[in-house]
């Protein structure tokens, strides 16, 4: 491995994969797996789905991001999820960046239009993972009964493709736009992410003193 690439198999405070639950997590769902490219589609199913989408539980601390709180947690928004995603496959030897972009989702509950007033997600997570020659980006964020709820097509991953979120939901709505490419890095860059949401979400707090999924379950979410 050239030496380019040890920035993106090294641990790190939040992307800590050395961890008991994280290291034993990675080893368990990659089991049965033989090369990388299925290794890293077992555990990008395994982020997807086994922890569940919550964008009400943000939490901009070292200790709030790092990959063994969402693996105990159980649930997480995007920022962290990826972060696992890359723990899971820099701990099977997959080198992983985190990438990120911002995105004008046009699906959310009532209670998040009305705290964020906006529908752009700024930083926006994703995984980069470097598989047979060369890097293919992975979005974890979104959990299948989640899709199922928003009448989202799940993301898929085969490990050779990018798997990015789609442009329109299955009943033909507006889904997701990209806007910006924030760039990848070899950890979360969190005092910048801190400055651009107190910026962008200024009044937004609060969200996390309710419960996402049974806000999901109470109404049909709308259009943005």
């Amino acid at each position: 491995m050239e030496a380019d690439f040890k920035l993106y198999l090294q641990a790190t405070e939040m992307i800590d994969f050395n961890h008991p639950a994280v290291a034993a997590f990675a080893q368990k769902e990659m089991r049965g797996a033989g090369t990388p490219v299925e290794q890293a589609v077992q555990l990008y199913y395994a982020v997807r789905d086994q922890i569940r989408y919550d964008p009400y539980s943000i939490d901009l601390s070292v200790d709030g991001l790092r990959a063994s709180t969402t693996l105990q947690n159980r649930r997480g928004w995007c920022v962290p999820k990826a972060a696992l995603l890359a723990a899971c496959c820099r701990r099977v030897g997959i080198p992983a960046k985190l990438g990120y972009a911002d995105v004008k989702n046009h699906l959310s509950t009532t209670r998040m239009r009305e705290r964020m007033k906006t529908d752009v997600f700024i930083w926006h997570g994703y995984t980069s993972l470097f598989l047979e020659g060369k890097w293919v980006k992975a979005t974890p964020a979104f959990n299948i009964e989640l899709c199922r709820r928003f009448n989202l097509k799940p993301l898929a991953f085969d490990g050779r493709g990018d798997s990015i979120y789609h442009p329109f939901d299955l009943l033909g709505n507006k889904h997701m736009e990209y806007l910006r490419e924030r760039g990848e890095f070899d950890d979360i860059p969190l005092a910048q992410i801190i400055r651009d949401f107190e910026q962008t979400y200024a009044g937004a707090e609060g969200l996390s003193d309710f419960d996402f999924e049974k806000d999901v379950h109470r109404e049909k979410p709308l259009p943005g």
